[in-house]
């Protein structure tokens, strides 16, 4: 395996595969020389077949999700998914957060209200309910458990605050010590009670 950003080189049988990964990827791969295992979408053009590979599946349906908006290709895709994992993108979308979209390199403001509009629906799932993270039917795209901001999150707002409320109660407290989704709710529950 060989490394250059956004482009991987893996060896397959003898056979070497040029793949363009995102940055989320990358981080996550071995060390050079390295077994690893990626999901792969192929593309083909006119003028060039084009391989893009993540670490897991999740990230790769929602980079299909992606290049399925109107106005966003692969390249695009692949921007986004290297500038947040699957599972903020998908709070993005609850959100409504314009901002942290328009942040990413070649997303302007009309393309990133057009993602919200368009994912929305696509997405809709991804939080149930009552807030909490859930993949959607057909086995889409799946939030890790281990995700206990968006937890957090989606418990405050099934408790009846707004997304963006939610959403600061929890980055206010939360300093990384957090054991669970429980000790970060609380902990915004009681810094509320203070104020």
């Amino acid at each position: 395996m060989h490394k250059q950003p956004p482009d991987i080189l893996v060896e397959v049988g003898g056979v070497g595969y040029e793949i363009q990964v995102p940055m989320t990827t990358l981080f996550q791969l071995p060390q050079l020389g390295a077994e690893v295992s990626l999901v792969t979408h192929f593309v083909v053009r006119e003028d060039a077949q084009l391989l893009y590979g993540f670490i897991d599946e999740r990230d790769r349906r929602l980079f299909r999700q992606l290049i399925k908006v109107s106005g966003v290709g692969p390249k695009l895709a692949l921007t986004i998914l290297s500038g947040m994992d699957s599972s903020s993108f998908a709070r993005c979308v609850q959100r409504d957060d314009i901002s942290s979209l328009v942040a990413l390199p070649g997303v302007g403001k009309k393309t990133a209200e057009r993602l919200l509009i368009e994912m929305r629906d696509k997405l809709k799932d991804w939080f149930g309910a009552a807030g909490s993270a859930e993949g959607f039917a057909g086995g889409a795209i799946t939030a890790p458990a281990t995700d206990f901001v968006a937890d957090a999150e989606g418990a405050l707002i099934a408790l009846g605050y707004k997304p963006q409320e939610a959403s600061r109660m929890v980055m206010a407290v939360n300093d990384d010590s957090a054991a669970s989704s429980e000790d970060l709710i609380r902990r915004a529950l009681k810094s509320v009670v203070k104020n």
